[in-house]
């Protein structure tokens, strides 16, 4: 791909931007300016690797030359030790500035609601369900993460049937899009008397946190009904009317939370999942309609889909999407999810990067 056309349209970019900012009524739309001065940081950023990719390639250029033509050895030699390096950096460079190539999704730097079901396996599944849980918990402190919890259902066995909660901080839907499927799990349960191996499974669901700009539900689209919370929490959570269940009558989705113990903080997290779960409707609705080879794609997000399978007996995590193995199972559940996190993102780069390439041909 040549970069130098898409350098040079960040440039473009850039300087209308410093206008638009400069000018006397940037501030009068909020959500307009915010998304400008985003898309502003952003182009600086890009262009200060841009200054870094075009240094190191004129560098590389002038020792390749020396190292052709020059008649002085010693100089000659100094030239030829210094490739290795500045090949490496050019790659490098190159590749973080791929990253500013494609433009960025809207959702990336949004919260996000992550839902966790079991699935197949009976209790076994509740209890991965809880692992899940417990690992998008420990990534999420090692990145300074926040996690709100919105509503559970505990399984007798251990783990749960489901539970959502919010994972809120720096591009968080960047990071956690691709978790969306169904994850399986290989291993001896603890009640297996014989040792033997069972496969579980569990479904996890990453929505964009939907602004209410995003999308209207009209009052008179919702019917809302209070009831007594029950589950873990203490006698208070036992005996309080809080818990609220909010049903959209024109698609018939159904959202309870009982979380806490007010019910107007019920009902506000309540209406956050709904308007998530319709904002991912909505989206998923215009990917069908614009593109059907979607599913050819990373982080396609279907749900029937087996992503990843968790083997214990080998100590291995493998993602189907693009047939990466990690050994160190262990370390994974703990939170040390980037090195796979990282290897999607780039995955899903490359297959936009071809098809822009492929589109410019066309």
């Amino acid at each position: 791909m040549d970069l130098a056309l898409h350098i040079e349209g960040f440039y473009k970019r850039f300087k209308e931007l410093e206008t638009l900012i400069s000018g006397p009524h940037f501030y009068d739309n909020p959500q307009e300016a915010q998304l400008s001065l985003k898309e502003h940081s952003r182009l600086k950023t890009a262009i200060e690797l841009s200054e870094r990719y075009e240094t190191i390639k004129k560098n590389l250029a002038e020792n390749k030359e020396i190292v052709s033509k020059a008649e002085d050895e010693e100089l000659m030699a100094m030239a030829q030790e210094e490739l290795p390096e500045l090949e490496n950096d050019w790659e490098k460079a190159e590749k973080e500035l791929l990253k500013f190539v494609v433009p960025p999704d809207p959702n990336d730097s949004r919260n996000t609601i992550v839902e966790i079901r079991a699935g197949a396996g009976g209790d076994e599944a509740g209890i991965f369900a809880g692992d899940l849980f417990r690992m998008y918990n420990r990534f999420a402190e090692r990145v300074g993460w926040k996690i709100e919890p919105m509503d559970a259902s505990p399984s007798e066995s251990g783990g749960y049937k489901e539970i959502t909660f919010q994972m809120n901080g720096d591009d968080v839907f960047k990071k956690l899009r691709f978790e969306s499927g169904v994850h399986r799990v290989q291993r001896v349960p603890a009640t297996e008397s014989q040792g033997r191996i069972h496969t579980s499974t569990a479904t996890v669901a990453v929505l964009p946190e939907a602004q209410e700009v995003d999308l209207e539900i009209r009052s008179d689209e919702i019917r809302v009904d209070v009831c007594r919370s029950g589950g873990p929490g203490g006698q208070g959570v036992n005996t309080t009317d809080s818990a609220v269940q909010i049903t959209h009558l024109p698609t018939g989705i159904i959202v309870k939370c009982q979380d806490g113990r007010s019910q107007i903080k019920n009902r506000e997290k309540a209406m956050s999942i709904l308007r998530a779960r319709l904002l991912e409707a909505k989206q998923e609705q215009e990917r069908k309609k614009y593109a059907e080879h979607r599913k050819q794609q990373v982080g396609s997000g279907d749900r029937n889909e087996k992503i990843r399978t968790y083997n214990y007996p080998q100590n291995r995590i493998t993602d189907h999407r693009i047939n990466y193995t990690i050994y160190n199972l262990t370390g994974f559940m703990e939170g040390e999810v980037e090195e796979l996190m990282d290897q999607l993102e780039a995955s899903d780069l490359e297959l936009k990067l071809a098809a822009m390439e492929k589109g410019s041909e066309e």
